[in-house]
């Protein structure tokens, strides 16, 4: 018996070793690193996007609505202030359930076992895995009292969508710091430990309310909850509001050189340039054209982008019809043919060469070699001026001002001045708009145009702090002269005669300063407006830019620059008035 316990003894002892050897060291895997956290709030505070571990404050039961660590331990560990680590009651209610119903329908983990798993272990299951998850349930019931046990919980635990933590998650889901939660909010979040991934209201807010209401039910089963009250909590669930649709592609485009701009592993809270009012206002018209009028005329795509003509802050991104659908941003990254919208860059060249809005120049018909552009439906008057050739988009004599202006060479480069880098041709149709651009570059472009002839950078972080709220300092290029004043004003009052008494009527708004530009392309794949409009006071121009069209190219029913998007960036710029 002697021999035999020893025996034992020492092969108990190896099996210990071999389910401990590779078991993580707690003291040090309670300070375990993890992603720095970045958060991205709109101008007016609400988040918009978050990258990394998102944790929030660290919270005291002390500080908590009583009812937050109730409904916890009511869903999640009933007798947790009563059992030493492992719950043996728990673990064979547990047992006989799921022997009953042939399958995994409890779980017997205690609440302290849950903390180890996701302090020191992986999801893997195993047997190798839940016995080391027993051992270091029962080495924190050892080192910690229950409350620390708690509020440790409560600070780590992860609830969905990136956040963890409940102060992390109260603020992503509900807009609020967890000691101001209410308790079917509290509800909520006590329900997601379960399934975070699939439970948390990002993911799927039907399922997120009915788990809050099975909660309520089950503290009410429990006692810590009155039948009265539960019902008027359950009156009051509501699903938390989703984030815009289009801040989605406005964050991708916002946080795309994250690391180059803030080198480190700090967190960082980002204080976007987004104007949500005027986001959802372009989400609305957008959607709302495209359901409608846009149906009816084969549109199926479009893109808005507004941004500050002063300092090329973005206030509004829209990269598509719905950014669930697709996450590729045709307001940043697509690059297709600008048509008409391009030919204020040519009108420009025109004017540092000398002419004048008010010189004469032929509307007639002209070939170059094989080469015989048209005028769509413009009827030859002979002779146009400069700025009444802009206003009505006549493209003969958009060709003969460029040869006048030194060439192709010579819109090029004014349009690679003013920020414009897609390929362009560098023959006669540049005039006619041949080349790529792409909508944010050419609204950045035209805020040359508004404010006076500085190139500006479009972005969209306006101010950086650490997680600790120390300043950081947000780099960006200034703007920088790249027109004369002489010459961008001259190009401000021909873009309003656009408006004014040529293609882009539709743009016009009774009492304000509009100017802009009307774009379409052969075969009326792509339509284009591009313009700005006075804010009032001491608030620069907004530049506003729309783009309609197919992701396949396919052809429009005569959806010209001039009709829906004008229309549309009339509607954005209404809403946009002070």
């Amino acid at each position: 018996m002697v021999v035999g316990g020893v025996w034992g003894g020492l092969a108990g002892a190896l099996v210990l070793l071999w389910f401990v050897w590779d078991m993580p060291r707690p003291e040090s895997a309670l300070a375990a690193t993890r992603r720095p956290s970045v958060r991205l709030v709109a101008s007016n505070g609400a988040l918009l996007a978050t990258e990394g571990d998102l944790y929030g404050e660290l919270v005291r039961l002390r500080d908590l609505p009583p009812f937050l660590p109730a409904a916890l331990l009511v869903v999640e560990d009933r007798r947790f202030r009563s059992h030493f680590g492992l719950d043996p009651l728990g673990i064979a209610r547990a047992a006989w359930a799921n022997w009953r119903a042939g399958t995994v329908v409890q779980g017997g983990s205690t609440l302290t076992q849950q903390l180890a798993k996701n302090l020191f272990l992986t999801p893997e299951r195993s047997t190798r895995r839940k016995v080391q998850e027993a051992l270091l349930a029962l080495w924190l019931e050892r080192r910690f009292g229950k409350d620390e046990l708690l509020e440790i919980y409560l600070n780590r635990v992860y609830l969905g969508a990136g956040a963890y933590g409940v102060d992390a998650a109260a603020r992503l889901f509900f807009g609020v710091p967890a000691r101001r939660l209410q308790l079917w909010q509290a509800a909520m979040l006590a329900g997601l430990p379960k399934a975070p991934s699939r439970l948390n209201p990002r993911a799927s807010p039907d399922l997120a309310v009915a788990r809050a209401a099975e909660v309520l039910d089950i503290m009410v089963d429990a006692g810590a909850l009155g039948k009265d009250r539960a019902v008027a909590e359950l009156s009051r669930i509501r699903s938390p509001p989703p984030p815009a649709r289009g801040a989605g592609w406005f964050a991708d485009w916002a946080l795309a050189r994250l690391a180059d701009s803030f080198p480190g592993n700090a967190d960082l809270v980002l204080r976007a340039t987004l104007d949500p009012r005027l986001q959802a206002v372009a989400e609305a018209r957008l959607e709302a054209l495209l359901a409608g009028a846009g149906a009816r005329a084969g549109v199926g795509q479009g893109a808005v982008v507004a941004l500050d003509a002063g300092t090329g802050a973005v206030r509004a991104m829209v990269g598509g019809r719905d950014y669930r659908d697709s996450q590729f941003n045709r307001a940043a990254d697509a690059r297709r043919q600008p048509g008409s919208v391009f030919k204020p860059f040519v009108f420009l060249a025109a004017l540092e060469a000398g002419m004048r809005p008010e010189e004469a120049v032929a509307d007639g018909p002209l070939t170059l070699g094989a080469w015989s552009p048209g005028n769509a439906q413009w009827r030859s008057r002979g002779e146009v001026s400069v700025e009444e050739a802009l206003a009505q988009s006549v493209n003969t004599a958009a060709v003969r001002v460029l040869l006048r202006a030194g060439g192709p060479r010579a819109a090029i480069a004014a349009a690679r001045r003013l920020g414009l880098d897609g390929r362009l041709p560098n023959d006669a149709s540049l005039a006619l708009g041949t080349g790529e651009a792409g909508l944010l570059d050419l609204s950045a472009a035209f805020a040359a145009f508004a404010n006076g002839g500085f190139r500006v950078e479009p972005h969209g972080i306006a101010s950086a702090a650490t997680g600790n709220g120390r300043a950081l300092p947000v780099r960006r290029a200034p703007p920088q002269r790249a027109v004369e004043p002489a010459q961008a004003e001259a190009m401000r009052g021909m873009l309003e005669a656009v408006v004014s008494r040529g293609t882009g009527r539709a743009a016009a708004l009774p009492g304000r300063a509009v100017a802009g530009k009307t774009g379409t392309t052969q075969e009326f794949r792509d339509a284009w407006f591009v313009g700005f409009v006075g804010r009032g006071g001491s608030a620069s121009p907004l530049v506003i830019g729309v783009w309609l069209g197919n992701d396949d190219s396919r052809p429009m029913a005569e959806v010209r620059g001039g009709t829906l998007p004008a229309r549309l960036f009339r509607e954005i710029a209404e809403a946009a008035a002070p």
